[in-house]
């Protein structure tokens, strides 16, 4: 793949995916903004000189706003975004609450809505060419007990996602998802001990037969950022391990 000559936004940062989205995207010649929630998050990019870092909720949009505006003083204009903030909820249909709901899907789908908004103006009103990621799961495609609020979210974003594709291509934007499977995130190893059951059953559902690397989801999210991947558009792309295809 040919180096990143981006600037690129990354949301939810600080850890799994967003973290290993990072050092991807620095070690193939992009510039970061990194918007981080939890400042303890922030000493893992101290090394790196090519990431700016922003505490702060995805929620908020005027952060998002003040970010790009930095970039644009910065003459590192913002061209690339990945949003990968949102958080995991797991609670059985009949007791989630109305307030469970809206709280999930303002993370995991409305501030993604909103900051795919802002950016887009962003770009048009500076007469640039984009790319988003957006972080999905496959959760958002297969039944799952108990997490019927997280798919609802993910089943969502998938949707917004090939819409927006197919309005903003005339924009020179373009945009893409990701859906992984089982990642060996922050949680793996809490959940391969103290669930094992569990664990041994995501085995035996994947035809690999072991969880995927954060690395194997940050590769192809630079490849859907960079100019290789410029043909593609709209599209939902499965990291698995052949899940979803068994």
């Amino acid at each position: 793949m040919q180096k990143i000559n981006k600037n690129v936004l990354v949301t939810g940062a600080g850890k799994g995916i967003g973290e290993e989205t990072v050092f991807s995207l620095l070690e193939n010649g992009a510039y970061v903004y990194a918007l981080i929630k939890s400042k303890k998050d922030n000493k893992k990019f101290k090394d790196y000189k090519n990431v700016k870092i922003y505490n702060g909720n995805v929620n908020n949009g005027n952060l998002i706003k003040k970010i790009l505006k930095d970039s644009r003083k910065d003459k590192r204009f913002i061209n690339g975004l990945v949003n990968n903030a949102g958080i995991r909820f797991r609670k059985n249909f009949l007791k989630i609450t109305p307030k469970d709901l809206k709280n999930v899907f303002e993370t995991n789908f409305l501030s993604i809505f909103n900051t795919m908004q802002i950016f887009s103006r962003f770009l048009i009103a500076n007469k640039k060419m984009g790319s988003i990621v957006n972080i999905s799961s496959i959760v958002g495609q297969i039944g799952f007990s108990q997490l019927s609020a997280y798919a609802s979210t993910k089943g969502a974003l998938t949707a917004l996602t090939k819409s927006f594709a197919t309005e903003m291509a005339d924009k020179n934007i373009r945009a893409n998802s990701i859906s992984p499977g089982f990642i060996k995130t922050s949680f793996y190893k809490k959940f391969k001990n103290n669930k094992k059951r569990i664990y041994k059953w995501t085995l035996s559902r994947i035809p690999l037969k072991r969880w995927g690397k954060p690395s194997e989801v940050s590769n192809l999210i630079c490849f859907l950022l960079s100019e290789d991947s410029s043909y593609i558009n709209g599209e939902n792309i499965n990291v698995d391990g052949g899940w979803l295809s068994s």
